[in-house]
């Protein structure tokens, strides 16, 4: 794609890397069979290809952006699909986050959806408040009917039935390994989750545990800053990046780390991007350090090499999160060791397409989001699955809200089968607070 940006602009680091990436558009038009906005809407501008033409036309004429622009890009996920469809290798990721903190700087939004957003971003990355705003929004679930904007029904409708008690496991501090002891490694237990589902993490330490691994909780390490990344909140996202970034480079200098491993896929793209987040900046080093020890929990799992099981007589869907078959190429990896550990796998029809969740878009774009999670439940269901697995909180929290079958994280299912508790969504019952080594 031809592009005519001045060198003034090409001084902005923001503008000189979307030029890159508009530079290597063809127009193909491939990324439209599996964007999902596309499928769902059947607007061009819907699709990768045409947000590109709108991002293209807004910065290359320094516009300020007007409505039709920012309807579009809001609507799109971030699902990264067309990233793997593109044969161009069009960095479409970095092209959308910088044309969002663009629109945040330059477009003034109708007060209501400025308060949601402000909203949103106090809240979802910081797990006391949104264990509060979780209780709140149980006790206000009676009264949907009453609430006119469908983006607040949908904040009420995203409450669990129940709201886990806080895990002690979470706060800063290190998990002996199991003898012989063979890695040490950091453990992301993120913002969301912490509040949502507090067994992903307690699975996680034990797993890792059992399989040799000393595990660290970083002092000063919480969101990744996904939430307000997507919502071109660059000054909030790049802070909470920074905090994680110091707190891990502290581990690094103390006792060194082989890894760090995240168990919520959408802030594992996200951490594996921080290296292009402070390219610029005095923690370019730093970042790049972090970003490239950044792991998903199924990548080290791989390394470790659990072992084998018999067959346990379960039917598994697994589910893709797009962030991490899309976001960081890991495809295989879930899926294989489910079924060396003795599960039955099995996976949807348009495995590809996104569930809808997308961090925070299932509240701002609830009538999208909504068809998605309809089709995706659809096609998960068609398996006839005793269980449903992903490796992303999400997913779980939109999938599970439209079907009866349990649904759970991969690394719950892996935990199990090598010893630990059976996972509460099967059925299990709550472990202790301190992980025990089975």
């Amino acid at each position: 794609m031809q592009t005519f940006f001045t060198e003034q602009q090409l001084q902005d680091p923001g503008t000189k890397r979307a030029n890159e990436v508009l530079r290597t558009c063809v127009h193909c038009g491939f990324c439209t069979a599996t964007c999902p906005t596309y499928q769902v809407l059947g607007d061009e501008l819907d699709s990768p290809r045409g947000r590109i033409y709108l991002i293209k036309d807004m910065l290359e004429n320094n516009r300020v952006p007007d409505e039709k622009t920012v309807r579009h890009v809001d609507r799109c996920l971030s699902c990264l699909a067309c990233m793997t469809t593109c044969p161009s290798g069009v960095h479409y990721m970095h092209l959308v986050d910088h044309a969002r903190a663009y629109i945040e700087q330059n477009y003034t939004r109708p007060w209501h959806d400025r308060a949601l957003r402000w909203t949103l971003a106090q809240i979802l990355p910081y797990p006391s408040r949104f264990r509060f705003a979780l209780w709140l929004a149980k006790l206000g679930r009676p009264f949907k009917g009453l609430v006119p904007d469908p983006r607040l029904k949908a904040m009420l409708d995203m409450a669990p039935k129940h709201v886990p008690p806080v895990s002690r496991n979470d706060s800063p501090q290190t998990f002996a390994a199991a003898e012989p002891k063979r890695m040490r490694v950091a453990l992301m237990t993120g913002c969301a989750q912490k509040a949502l589902n507090t067994d992903i993490n307690d699975s996680s330490i034990r797993l890792l545990r059992r399989l040799g691994c000393e595990v660290v909780i970083a002092k000063g390490a919480g969101c990744c800053g996904a939430l307000t990344h997507h919502m071109g909140r660059e000054n909030d996202s790049h802070d909470a990046a920074a905090a994680n970034i110091r707190a891990w480079m502290s581990e690094i200098e103390r006792g060194g780390l082989d890894a760090i491993v995240i168990n919520t896929s959408g802030c594992g793209t996200t951490v594996k991007d921080y290296w292009h987040m402070f390219r610029n900046s005095d923690l370019s080093a730093a970042a790049e350090k972090v970003s490239g020890l950044a792991m998903d929990i199924s990548e080290l799992l791989v390394k470790l090499d659990l072992p084998e099981g018999a067959d346990k007589g379960l039917r598994v869907a697994y589910h893709a999160a797009c962030s991490l078959q899309h976001g960081q190429k890991v495809k295989t990896a879930p899926k294989d060791l489910l079924k060396k550990v003795g599960f039955q796998v099995v996976e949807p029809a348009d495995s590809h397409l996104c569930c809808g969740s997308a961090g925070t878009y299932n509240l701002m774009q609830p009538e999208i989001s909504g068809k998605l999670k309809e089709r995706k439940v659809k096609t998960l269901e068609a398996k006839q699955p005793d269980v449903i697995a992903a490796g992303n909180i999400g997913c779980m929290m939109q999938i599970g809200s439209g079907t009866d079958v349990p649904i759970v994280h991969t690394v719950e299912l892996l935990d199990w089968a090598t010893g630990g508790p059976k996972p509460r969504a099967l059925g299990g019952t709550r472990p202790g607070e301190v992980p025990i080594l089975v």
